[in-house]
């Protein structure tokens, strides 16, 4: 994707019947952004970053972020930043498709 430009992140959504579908939308040196799509019953297991800040913005749907011991519901609207060091999944518990816009910095690799 040419950036600078305007865009609709779901146009971009990969949903895949095995697992949760990525899509990387922008990449630096400096941030990563991309798309984590679910379909209902998919799960990305919880996981840790050393040394990169995370945040999720629910685009569409509802599911669960955990983050650490703690399960933390959220709906389309809502965002959850899991800071470097501290483990965070997401769980699609609900019958509908989940859409999360997912921002990592500084970017991986």
């Amino acid at each position: 994707m040419h950036h600078p430009c305007a865009i609709q992140p779901e146009e971009h959504a990969s949903y895949r019947d095995d697992k949760m579908g990525k899509s990387t939308l922008f990449e630096s040196e400096r941030m990563m952004v991309g798309l984590n799509a679910f379909e209902p019953g998919q799960a990305h297991k919880q996981h840790t970053h050393a040394t990169m800040d995370k945040l999720y913005h629910v685009l569409e749907g509802t599911g669960v972020c955990t983050l650490g011991d703690d399960e933390v519901p959220f709906t389309q609207g809502q965002m959850v930043v899991a800071p470097a060091g501290v483990p965070h999944g997401i769980r699609n518990d609900s019958t509908e498709r989940l859409l999360v816009l997912a921002v990592l910095a500084p970017a991986p690799g």
